[in-house]
């Protein structure tokens, strides 16, 4: 794969994952870079600046990227998909005005969909958004596990649009999302947008993965994105683009399988037969992981909604396990808190909690067989 990253910024990336797995913060000087690559154009349309990368273009920047930073690529990764959903549900106003910015990095968006309570499948939103007599929206609830809290300029917000006491009933019940629901687009300036990065993750540290509370945040009718209470048939479109968190875990299994080899070839250790065949189980791992992440990117099969779910379970639980083999491999070494390859097992395991968690892949999958 021809690289996107220069050896200048792989080495600034690399060395703000380290920084951030202490501090638990975001590295702004990285993030600039981010912003600066060109990278966060991939997946806006060509006729708006952009790259006009499809699903398998994202999935190769940000593999690359987690190779060094899987936090910078869950940002990047978020970035996309609100970026894609603009792009595909925008009106012409929105996407002429939004998406330009979003391709030179002037602008970098988030997602804020979590929140206490509402259950991994976005099924029970609290969070509310109420039309106003001069046309305008009134938002307020509370958003947790939103990645890029506090350093994103515009945040996709989930809520609800419709009052309805059974979200559950036949009919209303959708798989991922539920109906009554709608996006809106939040600028970070907007005073009723309050992040708090202050929760502490075990991985991910520099995603800045936190809290959004949304009190009295008035929005404009114009930054109300696709149909009103439809953002189910939204979310239920997006896996059908090939886009899969399953790239992240991907670029992680590939930083700890060139760990291991590095490792191996230090200690002089590729002499021995064992190791080499350890090494060989690894490479198989890793290329299960990456071939189906290529597989939901290319979008090729029957069901390609299906094979992004699948990728993220595979890929995200391949990973997790070349990750402790390699820390077995490094011996006690491996065990040290302050080792890289511990930050890679706790990141890979934050990607498997990600929207849509591996259990709400499985259930979303175990659904295609219901009659």
């Amino acid at each position: 794969m021809t690289s996107t990253l220069s050896p200048e910024v792989r080495a600034q990336f690399r060395e703000a994952a380290a920084s951030s797995a202490h501090t638990a913060t975001v590295d702004r000087a990285a993030l600039v870079s981010l912003r600066e690559s060109g990278l966060l154009a991939t997946a806006v349309p060509e006729r708006f600046g952009g790259a006009g990368g499809d699903g398998a273009a994202i999935n190769r920047v940000v593999t690359e990227i987690a190779t060094v930073n899987p936090s910078l690529a869950i940002i990047a990764f978020q970035h996309f998909a609100v970026t894609s959903r603009i792009s595909e549900w925008g009106t012409e106003e929105q996407r002429h005005r939004l998406l330009p910015p979003l391709a030179d990095g002037r602008l970098l968006a988030a997602s804020a969909w979590s929140e206490p309570n509402a259950g991994a499948a976005k099924q029970n939103v609290s969070s509310t958004a109420v039309l106003r007599a001069d046309g305008t929206w009134l938002l307020n609830g509370a958003k947790s596990f939103a990645t890029g809290a506090g350093v994103a300029d515009i945040y996709l917000v989930l809520v609800r649009t419709e009052t309805t006491d059974d979200f559950g009933a036949e009919g209303q019940r959708a798989h991922y999302g539920a109906s009554g629901q709608s996006f809106f687009l939040v600028w970070g300036t907007n005073p009723g947008l309050r992040p708090d990065t202050g929760p502490v993750l075990a991985g991910m540290r520099g995603s800045a993965t936190g809290l959004i509370e949304l009190v009295e945040c008035v929005v404009p009718r114009e930054d109300r994105l696709g149909p009103l209470g439809e953002a189910a048939e939204i979310i239920a479109g997006v896996r059908r683009t090939g886009a899969t968190l399953g790239s992240v875990a991907l670029g992680v299994a590939v930083e700890a399988f060139d760990l291991a080899v590095e490792h191996a070839e230090r200690r002089g250790l590729l002499s021995l037969p064992t190791v080499r065949r350890h090494l060989v189980e690894l490479s198989v791992k890793l290329e299960s992981a990456r071939a189906i992440v290529t597989l939901a990117g290319a979008r090729s099969s029957a069901d390609p909604g299906a094979t992004t779910l699948r990728s993220k379970i595979h890929a995200t639980e391949t990973a997790e396990e070349i990750c402790m083999d390699v820390a077995r491999m490094l011996g006690s070494t491996g065990y040290l808190s302050d080792h890289p390859v511990a930050r890679m097992i706790a990141d890979v395991r934050g990607v498997a909690l990600m929207g849509p968690t591996n259990d709400l892949c499985r259930t979303l999958l175990a659904a295609t067989w219901e009659r």
